[in-house]
């Protein structure tokens, strides 16, 4: 018994509203990031789930252009992250020296 188009769909429904209740609901900046990152994830369910439905390579191929700005958007959140700790590791230092 293979999995159907519409079991697929349903997974890829729940992963993506986990996502932006995520996105509404948290406050940590890192925990938004994760739930957008599990959002982009259930629409590549959906894009390989009609790719093998349908037969057809395309949704497959656009499934890397979505993983390649996933990519860079962890890159640019890591950054951020990075000067945000530098920041405030520069305020400390400033605050115990007065």
């Amino acid at each position: 018994m293979t999995p159907q188009l519409s079991w697929y769909l349903a997974l890829s429904a729940i992963l993506f509203t986990i996502g932006v209740v995520g996105v509404i609901v948290k406050r940590n900046v890192i925990s938004m990031f994760m739930c957008i990152e599990l959002m982009l994830n259930a629409v590549n369910l959906s894009f390989v789930a009609f790719s093998s439905f349908f037969r057809d390579v395309s949704g497959q191929l656009f499934v890397f252009i979505v993983m390649t700005v996933a990519a860079a958007e962890a890159a640019l959140d890591l950054e951020s992250l990075s000067r945000s700790l530098e920041i405030a590791n520069r305020w400390t230092l400033t605050t115990q020296i007065f």
